[in-house]
Formats: C-alpha cells, structure tokens, sequence
C-alpha cells in the first residue's frame, strides 16, 4: 500500500509542478497584461483533484490519520483555482487580478500542504 501512495503523491506533486510552472512561464505576459491560463494549467488542477481524492481514500484504507480540515481547506482553495481556470481557459487575455489569485493560491495550497502538520 505505500508504494501505491507513493505513486499517487508523486503524480500529485506533477499536477502542482504543472498548475505552477505554467503560471511561472506566463509571469512576464502577466507583466503587459496579455497573460492567459495554459492547458497545463487546467491539466494540472485536475491532475491535483483526482490524485489527492485517490490519496485521501486510500491513506484512510490504510488506517493512516488523516485531517480532514485540512483536506477540506486545501479542496476548498483547489476548487476555486480550477473554476478560475475552467472559466477563463478560452480567453485570450486573463485580468491580472485573477491570473496573481490563481498564482496565490496555488502557492497557498503548497504551504497549507507543507506546514500543516
């Protein structure tokens, strides 16, 4: 069973490389205000919603304690970062504001991720 987990936290950890990295390659169109959300970006959210679904089923199938306030913060904040996303994928150009929120959040939803112990 940790070897399955451990899978699924890796393909968690590329859905979080993947929702970020595509905000980092945007920042300096963020800049002249012409930045819009990638496919990896949507790609990534989704990549984070299924994994950390499948992880927290299966950390409770293995008996493991998990907190759900902090589940419940964390799908909270990636649901908001995906509707931004899903709304506004067609766009051509996305407000600042919502880009910097989508970017904020995400790293957010890293340190709530890491520091929550």
């Amino acid at each position: 069973m940790d070897v399955l987990i451990n899978v699924f936290v890796g393909l968690h950890i590329i859905g979080i490389a993947s929702l970020l990295g595509g905000f980092l390659t945007q920042m300096k169109a963020m800049g002249s205000g012409t930045a819009r959300f990638v496919p990896a970006m949507l790609h990534g959210a989704l990549t984070m919603l299924v994994t950390g679904v499948v992880l927290v089923g299966l950390n409770q199938a293995d008996d493991q304690a998990v907190n759900n306030l902090k589940i419940g913060i964390k799908l909270a904040v990636l649901v908001v970062i995906l509707g931004l996303v899903y709304v506004k994928r067609d766009d051509e150009k996305v407000e600042k504001a919502v880009f910097g929120a989508v970017g904020g959040l995400t790293v957010a939803n890293i340190f709530i991720a890491v520091l929550w112990t």
